[in-house]
């Protein structure tokens, strides 16, 4: 039976006494956090009334109850009656009253041309785009696509696309043509506001090719803004709309009141590529998502008013719309960074925590384990200013998780859930001891637990994450997908939402994650999933990252296959050999590997998730399926050309 792992980080008196979830605790008339997590359960209504208090959210009309649940579990009706848009509650929030002079946004862009905006600048902003967007004919109910690098201009088209009702569709700016097709057909979207391109490494990339290939195949398309290049000349396409201009001709009379919305009113959709079929578009709303993201900025991030957050994150990937939600709901001031985070050299980020006085600082575990390989392009002071760090997008080995916390001087706050859920299930509070690569804390007012193939609950052994009861911010089905929907989450075990997430639970609060379901490995009768492997891999210094994949065999019912990130010399017989002794003897001969394959890298998603689906699939031979959120295509055939080599000799 695995055991839990022993804390990496102990808060003192004074992180528990100055961290925001005290706050929030004494505001209740609580003790301690499992005080409050206890309350959320006990009366969820009562308790997201006086957080929404706390948290200075402004509502437009009172709600009449907590939720209706008169369609069943899967189809919750959160806040009845109740009407908000959520812009309202940045710039209006009673809680903060001088958060309008405050610098709300700081972004820098690849050459080093530095944009700032205070709060009042940016309400500014928002209230001008959003009168040119309704005079350009967008308004309530639209779905518009947000296809922009991470810029002033995208934090603004974002903020008023829900200013005025619409319901913002973010892509990933390295998408191509058919990515961005799928995604706007999908949804009849009335709108696209793009970037005609960025910079990357000192070379342009262009976004116009993709946009002009996609708009014979959108026919609901009806209006197209496009944010010109930065020194570049002519349009995207005959009919395109600048951005400028829009913003333009909104400031001689711009929108000075947001447009209500029911609570259950969608504001954004997020796809997420499946395993198999069509993107899923996740759907929030006015009343799910923001609320979500700025109870857990507080909860679990420790964010308050004058903090500093910089989370590199394309606009694509829900962590661009959780840092622009969680930092302008919670005060904060938002730094953004467009470009390549090796440019000039990996020295980059940190010189911006430096410049900035980064307080906030979120990375995928690929990010933070390219920053290791490059602690010496770190300064001594470059990270003294940082007070947390986050990381989330998939499992995070134990000694990167280390590496983190100790180069950063900090608490690392792990966190999970999804864009299905908008913010966290589980992750890590600043009031309790933190172990390397766990969670310390459920999120509040969401009922927790792990069951095993036959739904009940387990302990100390790996199963299915599972929530058993609707929560604020999930999401409000699939876009026009209900039945897909139904049988992603809700059809595995009756009226039981089960994630997709492996995990232990060792007590109540206390959690690790072990991958995806779908990458669950069964070896000679046992479920493992694929971290527990490979963090036993990673600890050999040679190798850079690794990935486990089960395929199937007569025998054993699956047999390990690893891929290894490493130099090319060491594709020698003598170091699979090493890594299948060390697999071996921590985790036992049955799990040993069949075989070992050293590459040059993994295919990973833009939000650094590796993908080890399509890796099984390369390596049997069968359809890759979606591939457009693939950040790097081409280690697809890198794994499939080094299954054909020889293995050298030691």
């Amino acid at each position: 039976m695995p055991s839990q792992p022993d804390p990496v980080w102990w808060p003192t008196a004074t992180d528990v006494s100055n961290a925001q979830v005290t706050s929030l605790i004494r505001a209740l008339g609580l003790r301690d956090y499992d005080e409050l997590y206890a309350y959320s359960i006990a009366n969820p209504g009562e308790y997201w009334h006086r957080l929404m208090v706390w948290l200075g959210i402004r509502w437009q009309a009172p709600y009449s109850a907590y939720v209706d649940l008169s369609d069943g579990k899967p189809f919750p009706q959160w806040f009845p009656g109740g009407k908000l848009n959520w812009v309202d509650s940045i710039f209006e929030c009673e809680a903060d009253k001088e958060r309008l002079q405050r610098i709300a946004l700081i972004a820098e862009d690849e050459s080093g041309r530095v944009t700032q905006r205070t709060y009042a600048e940016l309400r500014e902003d928002v209230q001008s785009f959003a009168a040119g967007l309704m005079t350009s004919k967008l308004g309530p109910g639209d779905c518009v696509g947000l296809l922009m690098e991470s810029s002033v201009e995208s934090v603004v088209t974002y903020l008023a696309l829900s200013y005025i009702g619409a319901i913002a569709v973010p892509l990933f700016s390295g998408f191509g043509a058919d990515a961005i097709v799928a995604r706007l057909q999908g949804c009849d979207a009335k709108g696209l506001v793009a970037t005609a391109g960025f910079m990357r490494r000192g070379k342009p990339v262009l976004t116009r090719d993709a946009i002009e290939s996609s708009i014979p195949a959108l026919p609901s398309l009806e209006v197209l803004v496009v944010k010109p290049m930065r020194g570049s000349q002519g349009s995207v396409h005959a009919g395109a709309l600048d951005w400028y201009d829009v913003l333009a001709a909104g400031r001689a009379e711009p929108l000075d009141h947001a447009v209500p919305a029911e609570a259950n009113t969608p504001c954004m959709i997020v796809y997420t590529s499946g395993t198999t079929g069509k993107p899923k578009g996740t759907v929030h709303t006015h009343g799910g998502f923001p609320l979500k993201i700025a109870h857990d900025a507080a909860v679990y991030f420790n964010l308050g008013a004058g903090d500093r957050w910089l989370w590199p994150a394309d606009m694509g990937w829900v962590a661009g719309p959780i840092t622009i939600a969680g930092a302008f709901l919670r005060g904060a001031t938002l730094v953004c960074y467009d470009g390549a985070p090796n440019c000039p050299d990996w020295s980059r980020l940190p010189q911006l925590i430096r410049r900035y006085a980064v307080t906030h600082f979120g990375a995928s575990p690929t990010l933070i384990r390219t920053l290791s390989a490059h602690e010496s392009s770190i300064a001594p002071d470059d990270l003294s200013s940082v007070r947390l760090a986050i990381t989330a997008g998939e499992v995070i080995d134990s000694e990167s998780f280390r590496w983190y916390g100790e180069r950063f001087a900090c608490p690392v706050i792990n966190f999970t859930g999804g864009s299905e859920v908008s913010g966290g299930l589980l992750g890590n509070v600043v009031v309790k001891p933190i172990v390397p690569g766990g969670f310390n804390a459920i999120a509040p007012g969401i009922r927790v637990d792990v069951r095993g193939a036959d739904g009940k609950q387990v302990r100390g052994e790996v199963g299915e994450l599972a929530v058993l009861e609707p929560f604020v911010g999930m999401t409000r089905s699939f876009w026009k997908n209900p039945e897909r929907y139904l049988d992603t989450y809700w059809r595995n075990v009756p009226d039981v939402w089960i994630h997709g997430d492996l995990a232990i639970q060792f007590d109540d609060h206390a959690f690790v994650l072990c991958g995806r379901s779908d990458d669950t490995l069964k070896i000679a009768g046992k479920r493992v999933g694929p971290s527990e492997i490979e963090d036993v891999i990673v600890e050999i210094a040679e190798v850079a990252e690794a990935a486990a994949v089960g395929i199937s065999d007569p025998v054993k019912g699956q047999r390990l296959v690893v891929f290894v990130v490493a130099d090319k010399e060491r594709c020698t017989v003598a170091f699979r050999e090493q890594i299948v002794d060390m697999v071996s003897r921590r985790l036992g001969k049955p799990f040993a590997p069949s075989q070992v394959y050293v590459v040059g890298e993994l295919p990973k998603t833009r939000s650094g998730k590796i993908m080890r689906r399509l890796i099984k699939r390369a390596y049997e031979g069968q359809p890759l399926g979606d591939t457009a959120s693939l950040e790097n295509p081409w280690a697809i055939e890198m794994i499939r050309e080094v299954m054909k080599l020889p293995i050298e000799p030691a």
